[in-house]
């Protein structure tokens, strides 16, 4: 039972929908994305599965910088443990395509945890030289060994479900998309438990949270291997999907990429993940249409990816000066609104 906007209980407070508004949405939100792809053509359905690994791993760097306070520069490096490792068994074992994407996650979250050793000692700008360090030192791991195709990378052929080639964009979304709610939930179930309370300790106050008897090394070695989990699950659909991993597949760029949509989606919160991925995903396919659109669209096309990287950038600055909360605070203030409408003043 509410009154205002209390609750009665501790159960009431920790609910995951706390009112029948959000739970009508999220019958809305289900039944659109069944329907989606009977009704969107091959270049929708590739952006729609792009979107979702891109919201898979958001929501791991989301967890690790939004609620812990640790700021990463290596998400795209845990995503190549995930998809090189998914490249190899596919390869080599011939494994079941789930049993792969979970072994790509387990594998990057090992690698998290060892790159996250040095946060109990380092945070802020150093912290993220570190994992810029490791971003690299992955590449170079990466490009010189022979079972990981050294430069040339590794194929990966498609995933098959009882026979069935997980080959087009439509095929796919049904494995991409069901994995990709999964995480969002359990992101979101995470931060209701003793976990997730240890987490936002830690980034508002660690020195605090150590007091009040909260192991810093373990919760923060815990919050970069589940950030590398979603990032390595994420880097294991996306192999599948591109079918094709290299080095250069995940350069530092992309982890650039992921830490600004959470801060132009909003840091700290689920929804923050979701609409900065989906944002930042869409920007450069809007630049596309835009440079097409000019005079001489064809001879700018050389010069979309410089554009792209300057507006990411111009992204981060004008979100972090005029809007810190992202995305998900403009969201909240249109529900406000709407909530008060018509006794607003």
């Amino acid at each position: 039972m509410r009154i205002g906007t209390f609750k009665e209980t501790y159960v009431a407070d920790a609910a995951l929908f706390d009112s029948q508004t959000q739970k009508i949405w999220l019958v809305v939100a289900v039944a659109l994305v069944l329907i989606f792809p009977f009704v969107a053509n091959d270049y929708w359905l590739y952006l729609a599965c792009l979107v979702s690994i891109n919201v898979a791993s958001a929501t791991g760097l989301n967890l690790l910088t939004g609620y812990t306070g640790l700021v990463s520069l290596g998400q795209a490096a845990f995503m190549g443990l995930g998809a090189y490792t998914v490249a190899i068994m596919q390869a080599r074992l011939g494994t079941p395509f789930l049993l792969n994407i979970l072994a790509g996650g387990v594998v990057a979250m090992l690698g998290g945890i060892v790159v996250g050793i040095p946060s109990l000692r380092v945070k802020g700008l150093y912290l993220a030289i570190v994992t810029i360090a490791a971003s690299f030192i992955a590449h170079f791991l990466f490009a010189n060994f022979d079972f990981t195709g050294g430069t040339g990378g590794l194929s990966v052929q498609p995933a098959s479900f009882f026979g069935l080639p997980l080959d087009t964009s439509f095929r796919l979304y049904w494995v991409i998309m069901p994995v990709t709610i999964l995480m969002l939930f359990g992101a979101a179930n995470l931060l209701r438990t003793r976990i997730g309370r240890a987490f936002i300790a830690i980034r508002d106050r660690d020195i605090s949270a150590e007091v009040l008897g909260i192991p810093l090394l373990r919760y923060k070695l815990m919050s970069f291997g589940l950030s590398s989990f979603y990032a390595g699950v994420a880097g294991g659909l996306w192999a599948y999907f591109f079918r094709v991993v290299t080095p250069e597949s995940f350069p530092l760029v992309m982890s650039i990429f992921f830490l600004a949509a959470i801060i132009v989606g909003g840091m700290g919160s689920i929804l923050g993940g979701i609409l900065g991925a989906l944002f930042m995903t869409m920007v450069p396919e809007l630049l596309k249409f835009v440079v097409d659109a000019l005079p001489g669209g064809n001879e700018m096309t050389v010069y979309l990816s410089p554009i792209r990287t300057i507006v990411f950038g111009l992204l981060i600055v004008g979100f972090l000066v005029f809007e810190p909360h992202g995305l998900a605070e403009i969201w909240r203030r249109i529900r406000r609104f709407f909530h008060l409408w018509p006794f607003r003043n």
